[in-house]
């Protein structure tokens, strides 16, 4: 099954957090064990899991990203936003999450990030729930 929800970023680098909004899409799903794979349909946007707890990780994650791969270089691609197509690209664009009862098996610390790279800008984000079947 297949669900989609979208969002709103409000900076240029943005990772929010979209934790709650796939333990809705499947908890909507009815998924109760399997799989959901986050998929982000965009160039200049990915994904990513890692720490939630503490807001320092994600602001040490943007300031690392922006040093490795500055917004202005000696870039060719005519739109000027190559910065942001490398970073997706090193974040990825989908993220896998087993399901167990119905809840998403993230460890301890583990979030969901959306991560944006040029924006502002609405963005979708795509769920694809896959049920294990256990005989």
């Amino acid at each position: 099954m297949r669900l989609e929800f979208q969002l709103r970023t409000n900076d240029r680098t943005h990772f929010r957090e979209i934790t709650a909004e796939v333990q809705d899409a499947v908890k909507k799903a009815g998924l109760k064990d399997g799989l959901v794979t986050v998929y982000v349909p965009h160039t200049t946007a990915g994904v990513t899991i890692n720490e939630h707890a503490d807001p320092d990780v994600v602001y040490d994650m943007k300031n690392v990203l922006d040093d490795m791969v500055p917004w202005e270089g000696a870039y060719r691609h005519a739109e000027g936003n190559t910065a942001a197509h490398v970073k997706a690209s090193m974040m990825g664009s989908s993220a896998q999450v087993i399901v167990e009862g119905g809840r998403l098996l993230l460890g301890t610390w583990q979030g969901i990030f959306f991560c944006e790279f040029d924006g502002p800008r609405s963005r979708n984000v795509w769920l694809h729930c896959t049920s294990t079947i256990n005989h």
